[in-house]
């Protein structure tokens, strides 16, 4: 497979054949079981506070027998945990505590913050990458993705990043065309009441930047991630429109190209 490569400023220099990773096979099916995997890995811990509506001073057992002390026998009450808020000798008045139906109670089943993480084979999270990445440069899989847009049907390579994010925005221009506002990172404030329950912005994806460990690029206008870390969750859905640069591009070949040799990591 080739692509065109673009230099610094966006204007097509010459044409370059892609790595060997770049025409294998695209397993949607491997991929989703990955990004379920690491859905669940990077998932929050979310638990209640250990103690929560048990730190009252209610008797755990309550006694009906006759002649005791604070005892229940012939008040016809149940035998719910209670703590005393006033006692007139041996007239008490009690409120239910430490139990789930109780004002300030614990909860029944709260949320534990224990969770098992998803086990995917190493084999599996090659062949996910190695999709994510063929999958750039599918045209099905990008319109796929990007239906309801006018977007181009392959990703691109550029020589080199320009440094100033002007000229940045410059070159993704005249490389996507007019498609380039839509690849635009774009952050807003929802609508409706999610606004209240934890999702007040909502952004789109963008662009996708992949660099070389010895680039350093920074850009709020687009994702920015470096060959060794990225992960199954930047590329999912399959199809994304990605910016590769050149010295990227020779990093994932010498990486593809030691595992073949008999290295332990591609990715």
């Amino acid at each position: 497979m080739k692509s065109i490569l673009y230099d610094s400023s966006g204007k097509k220099k010459s044409e370059i054949a892609l790595p060997e990773l770049f025409d294998s096979p695209i397993r949607e099916d491997i991929s989703a079981k990955c990004f379920e995997a690491e859905k669940f890995a990077l998932r929050q811990p979310y638990s209640t506070y250990d103690e929560a509506g048990k730190r009252h001073s209610a008797s755990g057992t309550i006694s009906h027998q006759r002649h005791q002390w604070k005892g229940h026998y012939g008040k016809g009450i149940s035998r719910l945990p209670r703590k005393t808020m006033w006692r007139r000798g041996t007239q008490f008045f009690w409120i239910g505590a430490e139990v789930s139906q109780t004002r300030g109670g614990r909860v029944s089943h709260p949320p534990k913050g224990l969770y098992s993480s998803r086990k995917i084979n190493q084999k599996e999270r090659k062949i996910a990458l190695s999709s994510a990445l063929a999958s750039s440069f599918s045209k099905d899989k990008i319109r796929q993705r990007y239906s309801s847009q006018n977007i181009p049907e392959s990703s691109a390579i550029i020589e080199s990043v320009p440094s100033k994010t002007k000229q940045l925005i410059a070159s993704v221009k005249n490389i996507f065309g007019d498609s380039s506002e839509i690849l635009e990172r774009k952050k807003e404030v929802r609508r409706g009441k999610g606004k209240a329950r934890g999702r007040k912005y909502k952004s789109n994806a963008g662009l996708l930047i992949l660099t070389s460990d010895s680039e350093k690029v920074i850009c709020s206008q687009y994702e920015v991630k470096k060959v060794k870390s990225l992960s199954i969750k930047d590329m999912y859905p399959l199809g994304r429109i990605v910016l590769y640069t050149q010295k990227a591009m020779d990093e994932i070949s010498s990486l593809c190209s030691k595992e073949k040799s008999g290295a332990k990591r591609c990715y």
